[in-house]
């Protein structure tokens, strides 16, 4: 925290009104097209500079400097924690993995019903695993391809997938950017987040039990596209995945290790097994060639083309986010945001005011907010708050990544609109949570 009080300078004003200002046009990124990142970056950079200014004036520049370092450190840390995961990612994209999924799902023949269901359930169950953004646009995909002719089928589905999703992602370190803020900073141990897991089951089946009665139970018709095959290395590709994430939790838990450390050293494990990909591509390239005259390479895979199709947009906002929240914070906003909100409102308030709060903004800089006050609570409380930013957001189809990301895949099938719709079984869902983890894990 900074030394001068600048809340209620100029300088403060105008950097508080450059944030919202920034923040309206993330939320309008639909509408305009302009992506996320570049109105965070620029408020960011104008925020410090301006803070630099007032500080220079005093004496004090040193300080502005060494602010922005340790800001840089702590995005440094989840940049290449998030990273290795996209690329990961990436790489089981290249190979299939998830369309293989598809193609199963389609060939059971399922009712629209029980293919709501399961959707719905896959979402919550890999979203721990491969963060809640990932899911759900792969279970967007599938319903995409399920709905074609029952389009009433695609929406309320689209529905229940970013539901399922946060709430997969909010009781596992590696399913949302919130928790896995929160596990990086250590007011959450890795097994405590699991208590979490009833909680976050309620949140989705209870807006998952009344929106099935709205689904026809009969089972699709027609040919569906089902044509893509898992490809040769995905399987091994994700067993890798796996063994990285488990590497960085023995890591992180019994070593203290910062988590990206494990995932730097988990990558390796892929670029070694990419090097046996490429030497397996030159012997079946130089086969093709010489038995049958074809150019067709099966097996052709490089780490540097995952890395180079890495989600740059997301990766640059939430350096944005947390540059921009860091300035607020040095000017003294955040402490005195947390003083209304955790000693005038109380914790449990406070907690479930995040949650609203994530779904009219984003978890994102909520959650990094609250961790730069870092207000003195209970573990309870921490994952109360971690439980409220990560399921909250599904309130409104703005309110998280999932949300946003499905309206640009399913767009004219997935609107605000429609998720609108089915706000108030969401708000009851997010009730339920709430009062299930206050009974479970206390206050």
């Amino acid at each position: 925290m900074g030394t001068i009080d600048l809340t209620t300078s100029m300088t403060g004003m105008i950097c508080l009104a450059i944030f919202i200002g920034a923040y309206a046009f993330v939320i309008l990124e639909e509408k305009l097209h302009l992506r996320k990142c570049k109105p965070v970056l620029f408020a960011a950079g104008l925020i410090w500079v301006l803070i630099a200014f007032a500080y220079k004036k005093t004496g004090h520049a040193e300080e502005v400097s060494e602010s922005i370092r340790h800001q840089l450190v702590e995005f440094a840390e989840l940049f290449f924690f998030l990273l290795v995961a996209m690329t990961y990612i990436n790489a089981m994209v290249y190979r299939n993995v998830f369309e293989g999924l598809k193609k199963k799902l389609i060939e059971k023949r399922y009712s629209y019903r029980k293919l709501f269901w399961i959707t719905g359930l896959i979402a919550f169950f890999i979203s721990p695993v491969i963060d809640n953004l990932t899911a759900a646009l792969i279970l967007c995909a599938v319903v995409m391809a399920i709905g074609k002719n029952y389009k009433a089928f695609i929406p309320i589905a689209c529905v229940n997938i970013v539901v399922a999703a946060n709430a997969g992602g909010a009781f596992s370190p590696f399913g949302d950017l919130t928790t896995l803020m929160v596990w990086q900073k250590g007011t959450v141990h890795f097994w405590e987040f699991f208590r979490l897991f009833i909680p976050a089951a309620v949140n989705f089946l209870v807006p998952a039990f009344v929106m099935q009665f709205f689904i026809a139970n009969e089972v699709p018709e027609g040919a569906l596209d089902a044509d893509l095959q898992t490809k040769k290395g995905g399987g091994a590709i994700v067993v890798l995945f796996l063994f990285t994430i488990l590497t960085t939790v023995f890591l992180h838990l019994y070593l203290h290790i910062p988590a990206f450390f494990g995932m730097l050293l988990g990558l390796t494990y892929l670029t070694i097994y990419d090097y046996f990909l490429q030497q397996r591509n030159k012997r079946w390239t130089k086969f093709m060639h010489k038995v049958l005259q074809t150019p067709n390479d099966p097996t052709k895979y490089s780490v540097f083309d995952g890395i180079a199709q890495a989600e740059w947009d997301t990766l640059f906002f939430f350096y944005g986010v947390i540059m921009a929240v860091g300035g607020l914070g040095f000017i003294g906003y955040l402490e005195w945001t947390s003083e209304f909100m955790y000693n005038d409102l109380g914790h449990t308030t406070a907690n479930v005011l995040v949650g609203v709060l994530s779904a009219l903004v984003d978890n994102i800089p909520v959650m990094f907010s609250v961790l730069a006050m870092h207000p003195d609570m209970s573990t309870s409380q921490w994952l109360l708050v971690t439980l409220s930013a990560g399921v909250g957001g599904s309130m409104l189809s703005v309110g998280s990544a999932a949300g946003v990301a499905i309206m640009g895949q399913a767009k004219g099938h997935y609107t605000f609109m429609q998720h609108l719709k089915w706000t108030p079984v969401i708000i009851l869902g997010f009730a339920a949570s709430v009062g299930v983890h206050l009974l479970l894990n206390g206050v």
